[in-house]
Formats: C-alpha cells, structure tokens, sequence
C-alpha cells in the first residue's frame, strides 16, 4: 500500500479537479448513463474527479444514492484520481460515510467543515481531527464559509499539522488575504482554488490548483486555463474567464452549469433537486455567450 505522502504526491500532479455535478432523468433519478459520459469527458481533459460536493447536490441525495455513485464511478476505474465529499453536520454519520469510502478504490477525501452550527476553533480542530483519524487516504480540507456559515480559522490547520494525510485545503472564501494566512498557518499544505473566477489570483499567490464548477461544462478548455494561470502565462485571457464565470454564478451553482451543459447537449435534462431548479434561471444569453467564447478558445 502506497504511503500518504506518495498518493498526495500523485495527487498534487492533477491542477485541476472537476467537481462533477449530478445527472438526474426526468424522474428524478440519477442518469447513470450521463454520469458515465461525464466521468469519460474528464478522463479525457485528464482532470482529477470529485463527486458528491455541493455542485454536486451531494447532501440532496439519499445515502444509498450517494454509495451507489461512488461504487458506480470506482467501477468505471477512471485513469484519473477521484476524490469524495464528506460534509453535513452529524459527526457520527460522517465517519460511517468515511468508513464506506475507506472500502472503495478512492483517492481522496474533500472534509467539509460542518453545515449551521458555526463551531469555533475547539469545534472546528475535533471535528476535522476525527475525520482525519478515520480517513486512509489523503484529505482536502474544504473552507467554504458561504455555504457552511463559518470560516475556518488559520489555527485550526496548525492544530491539525499532525496529521500526515491533511493533504490539501480547498479555499473559497474568495479573500485573497484569508489564503495568505492559511499559507502562514501550515506553509507545507498545497492550497486549491475553489473559486473559478479567481484561479489566476490565486496562482499568483501560490495555489497549486483549482477545484472547478466550469470543468464540467468546458473540461479541456479549463484545463488549459488552469495550467496558463499557474505558468502565468496569457493573462488576457484573464477578462474573458471572469466574464464567462460569471454566467455560471448569475444563480446558486449549480442551476446555471447544469442549465448550459443541458444546452450543450451533455445532459438529457437540466433537473435539480429541490429545492435548487433550473427555473430559477430564465435568460439563458449570458450562458450561450460564455460557450460560445470559451469553446472559441480550442
């Protein structure tokens, strides 16, 4: 078995990671067959693959659903890693979850910090301790305080250096400033991007990737963007990105992705669980316009 260091070694070759989103049919049911696509369209951009994050409705699934996504994609054995969400806000139904992905051919863990109840540093340290704890394959720490009500505190990830699989940490905060002070808190941890519009920033300031919504809709063209704005190469591209991100974040992600990758012809269906839907987007020019651009680029 493969040493922590060495899958995170592994792991930091793959700048970007799609966080893939989740077909339903018209039934509501997950739509395999897409997924399938879907998983094949990123193997081919050579992206790293994370399911069951917040692009991917995760917490709107059932737990049997959730586990027969990740058998699902495991059973494709995608030539790219794939990493898994684990994120709500029950410390003991996180660690069964993180128990059944210890059991599947997965590469990594995405810890989200717990949804509501806003914990403070003590909080914040034992859960993510557990989770680390359980967890047998590297682990990205996910700062997401627009969707989980509170930022994790720099001191956390000193309290947390201990652990030999905090591999990576996902930072979308959108403050710059708040990834310079994780960068002080634990200088050895490779930093993601999870913000799309804020990649060549990020690179700047030294992140070694971006986890991305866009990728699903543009997987090789986000690919290439990611790898120019690491090299620092192309900065006129940097306008063009951020305009058509924009279009992808005109309502709560995912409803606009899912609507354009419906437009593209990917998906049989925009459908969303509720209480997210696509109806919540009624102009659909912006989303044509940033394809159009984008997939100008290749």
């Amino acid at each position: 078995m493969k040493s922590h260091v060495q899958l995170s070694n592994q792991l930091s070759d793959y700048p970007l990671w799609t966080a893939l989103v989740t077909p339903f049919d018209a039934c509501d049911q997950v739509d395999y067959h897409s997924l399938q696509q879907l998983v094949a369209q990123q193997v081919e951009a050579n992206n790293g693959i994370l399911l069951l994050g917040s692009t991917g409705e995760g917490l709107a699934l059932t737990l049997a659903e959730q586990r027969k996504i990740v058998e699902f994609v495991c059973a494709l054995a995608p030539e790219v890693p794939i990493m898994v969400a684990v994120g709500g806000i029950n410390l003991a139904a996180q660690l069964e979850w993180v128990e059944f992905c210890n059991s599947q051919n997965i590469d990594a863990l995405l810890l989200g910090s717990p949804v509501y109840a806003k914990p403070g540093v003590v909080g914040q340290t034992q859960w993510f301790d557990a989770l680390l704890s359980a967890a047998k394959v590297p682990c990205m720490i996910y700062n997401v305080p627009g969707r989980s009500a509170v930022a994790i505190a720099p001191e956390v990830l000193t309290n947390l250096a201990h652990h030999d699989n905090l591999w990576a940490l996902k930072e979308a905060s959108g403050d710059i400033a708040t990834f310079e002070a994780f960068r002080r808190a634990l200088p050895t941890l490779a930093i993601y991007s999870g913000d799309d519009a804020l990649m060549p920033y990020f690179a700047q300031a030294g992140a070694a990737g971006l986890v991305s919504v866009a990728a699903n809709a543009w997987p090789a063209q986000t690919a290439e963007f990611v790898r120019q704005a690491l090299s620092g190469t192309s900065p006129n591209l940097f306008t063009t990105w951020a305009d058509a991100i924009n279009s992808l974040f005109a309502v709560a992600n995912p409803i606009p992705v899912k609507t354009l990758m419906h437009l593209q012809g990917q998906l049989a269906t925009p459908h969303l669980r509720p209480p997210l839907t696509h109806l919540e987007l009624t102009n659909h020019a912006a989303l044509h316009a940033a394809n159009e651009q984008i997939l100008s680029w290749n």
